[in-house]
């Protein structure tokens, strides 16, 4: 079985565990959603991975907004909420 050389793009089971990662750094737990209700993790690494152009994609997956690029996936803030006085 060969393995994908070292510089190959991100695989969409990487993808999958950064989303997952995230969200739950965010503090949703896994086991709260299901996210293929939100998001193709498959077609989304196609699209980010394979496209010629900067790409960013954007989604929410109950309340946490993610950015998913070639590099990172990264949580959203609101700069609404953030602005809000206590």
């Amino acid at each position: 079985m060969d393995s994908p050389p070292v510089d190959s793009p991100a695989t969409s089971s990487d993808l999958l565990v950064d989303i997952v990662e995230t969200l739950e750094a965010s503090g949703l737990e896994n086991d709260t959603y299901q996210l293929h209700d939100y998001v193709d993790v498959d077609a989304l690494d196609q699209l980010v991975n394979t496209s010629q152009a900067d790409v960013e994609v954007q989604f929410t997956v109950e309340d946490v907004q993610l950015a998913v690029t070639p590099d990172n996936v990264d949580v959203l803030i609101d700069e609404r909420e953030e602005s809000e006085p206590q």
